[in-house]
């Protein structure tokens, strides 16, 4: 009672009177019979900042299906127009600009103008007046207010509203105003969006979807093992920091690191023109055919880097993979595994030939894994690079902030990747500090180990750190899902055999209603209503994968967003959306620039993939902000009692 007490003292700080208490009781029990937002998630960006924007602008999908609703009576051409006047307002202003006359130009505008006011109506219906006016542009929050709320339909109001819309123009402020509302447009097609894991790597912006994601609100992200590689580089972890810079060379997508981010990587490229400037590093040029650099040297320059980088990660490992046999990485440890006098190294004891074997940085007589005192210099530099770059730890905290290792939403149980399990159903266990965790448990006890290790990321004994290399590649990582990662093998020898990655028993297992069921129930579900959705394994339903499984109780939305998969994927992604009428697994072509979508008016086709119709309309009392806010209620209703028997006094 007396933390009760303390509770209500605070809260009366809010809500001073009786008054004010009841009247926020009022618009709390109004606000609960809205219809649920509008969700998306989306999976795997890979750093391909233009198809994701641009799934952003299109809240995939959601406002050309909406255009189409509301006017089914344009022309297919101008519902296309209207919708890229929304998606990129400044671009088709300048196009029509060019194109018509000034009267014309004008003429479409102003209509178009009407239209956007038109579909903002709509939109806004599902939302109170006071997040309208938090989400409206302060420049025309004013103007904007009047048309939403003002009606045209009646001849007494029908000057004062054209007489808005006149003066708009008049000021010669029209372009600055669509664009402003087009913004609005896009803000409140989507009530939240969730990013299931894997916003880094491959592609060559990540650090540009960041800044997108910095400035929106009502976002939440699950972690995947390469968001984990940028948060351990940015935690001070060595062995990240040499991943992420790794992965980046893999994909010719340094530039991402020096432009993007501002780390100067002069010192390791200067000393990988040194050490390896003999050696070709054929194994090491940049996968994909997307690649900036066009030249031979240029590849060659990148291979050396390369191959640099990598030689000082397998030589980090092993610091950690000692310390931690528990981890299950023994077998990753292959640079003592070489006989370089045979030219082979050894894989669970048969020997297989190299493909590379210029190693001037090991030591094959006294330790293979001893840094040189070069190597060590260079990881040094760039740890304290990644440790104090603003920019770069602005997003790690961003990350922290607003991501987890999964997240239970609405009925959703959200993670990037599974549930470590054995093929005898059970969950597998693992000892963190002498004990063991499994399912659930297991990813509350990571989440806790990581978050310890950025806080403390400038310490220089901070063990915690390991913790990153475990996620990225063990067989116990949530966030991993397979037996091993077959990095050494893949550069260095050419049988496909030793490259095989056998994905974790939970992506079999996890179709059986039992597992399923005791899955939702450990993560405290309830298994008639929950649903599983997650990434990390590329799928393409027009190939015939299986994307929505279990009876839709899970859907699997990685659809290969990036470029590098094209070779496995046909499609350009994939968004789950779901609103108060129903669940939508929408797929999209695969975006090339959208310089060309302008230019042709033609959105990449999204093609509904599966459509899950809600039995009744979703409303916001059955959701967990809804659950949130009769929680509210209730102690509001606790705080007038306390009024009104005067235990505590009105403020005001």
């Amino acid at each position: 009672m007396l933390y009760e007490k303390k509770y209500l003292e605070l809260l009366s700080l809010e809500y001073p009177t009786v008054q004010a208490a009841s009247s926020e009781i009022i618009n709390l029990s109004a606000i609960l019979h809205l219809p649920k937002g509008t969700e998306v998630f989306l999976a795997d960006v890979h750093g391909e900042y233009d198809a994701f924007n641009h799934y952003l602008k299109n809240a995939s999908g959601i406002i050309k299906e909406k255009i189409d609703l509301i006017f089914d009576n344009l022309s297919e051409t101008a519902r296309n127009r209207l919708a890229f006047f929304i998606y990129y307002p400044t671009d088709m202003l300048n196009k029509y600009q060019e194109k018509l006359a000034r009267e014309k130009f004008l003429a479409l505008i102003k209509d178009t103008l009407f239209q956007m006011i038109a579909l903002c109506r709509h939109i806004v219906t599902k939302y109170t007046k006071s997040k309208v006016q938090k989400t409206l542009p302060k420049e025309f929050a004013y103007v904007i207010t009047e048309l939403l709320y003002e009606s045209n339909s009646h001849e007494d109001k029908e000057r004062y509203y054209n007489a808005i819309v006149e003066a708009i123009f008049q000021t010669k402020r029209e372009k600055k105003f669509i664009v402003q509302i087009s913004r609005f447009i896009r803000n409140l097609a989507v009530d939240r969006l969730h990013i299931v894991g894997d916003i880094f790597d491959r592609g060559p912006s990540p650090h540009l979807v960041m800044e997108k994601l910095l400035k929106k609100t009502n976002v939440d992200i699950q972690w995947g093992n390469h968001d984990i590689s940028f948060l351990g580089a940015a935690s001070g972890s060595e062995v990240m920091v040499a991943n992420f810079i790794r992965i980046a060379a893999r994909y010719n997508n340094l530039d991402c690191i020096e432009d993007g981010y501002g780390v100067n990587l002069l010192p390791l490229a200067r000393f990988a023109a040194k050490v390896y400037r003999n050696d070709p590093c054929k194994e090491f040029y940049p996968r994909g055919d997307t690649c900036e650099y066009n030249t031979e040297e240029d590849l060659s320059f990148v291979a050396k880097i390369h191959k640099a980088i990598a030689m000082i990660q397998f030589k980090l490992e092993k610091r950690i993979i000692s310390r931690h046999h528990e981890f299950g990485l023994d077998e990753r440890l292959l640079l003592d595994k070489i006989d370089i006098s045979k030219e082979s190294v050894k894989i669970n004891e048969k020997p297989y030939p190299l493909l590379d074997t210029c190693f001037p940085t090991v030591d094959f007589v006294k330790d293979p894994y001893r840094l040189t005192n070069e190597e060590k210099d260079v990881i040094d530099h760039l740890t304290q690079l990644f440790l104090h770059n603003e920019m770069l730890q602005e997003h790690a905290r961003y990350m922290f902030q607003n991501g987890s290792m999964y997240l239970r939403y609405n009925n959703n149980l959200l993670f990037h990747a599974d549930i470590p399990m054995n093929e005898d159903k059970t969950c597998k266990s693992f000892p963190i500090d002498g004990e063991e965790y499994q399912g659930k448990a297991l990813f509350d006890a990571l989440e806790m180990k990581i978050r310890q290790a950025y806080l403390d990321r400038y310490a220089k004994n901070n063990l915690n750190k390991d913790y990153f290399l475990f996620l990225w590649q063990s067989p116990y990582s949530p966030l991993f899902g397979k037996h091993q990662m077959k990095t050494f093998e893949r550069y260095f020898i050419k049988e496909k055999e030793t490259h095989k990655e056998t994905n974790d028993p939970y992506y079999k297992l996890r179709v059986e209603p039992k597992v399923l069921r005791q899955i939702f129930i450990d993560f405290g579900m309830d298994p008639d209503k929950a649903k599983i959705i997650n990434g990390h394994v590329p799928l393409d339903v027009t190939k015939g994968d299986e994307v929505v499984l279990a009876n839709k109780k899970i859907y699997s939305i990685d659809g290969g967003m990036s470029k590098q998969y094209a070779d496995r994927t046909s499609i350009g992604g994939y968004s789950m959306i779901s609103d108060s009428h129903a669940y939508f697994l929408v797929s999209h072509e695969r975006f090339q620039n959208y310089i060309q979508l302008i230019q042709e008016e033609r959105d990449i086709v999204s093609v509904t993939r599966s459509e899950e119709i809600n039995t009744t309309r979703t409303f916001l009392y059955d959701t967990d902000k809804g659950a949130e806010i009769k929680e509210k209620i209730n102690d509001l209703y606790k705080l007038l009692e306390a009024y009104r028997e005067g235990s505590i006094k009105e403020k005001a």
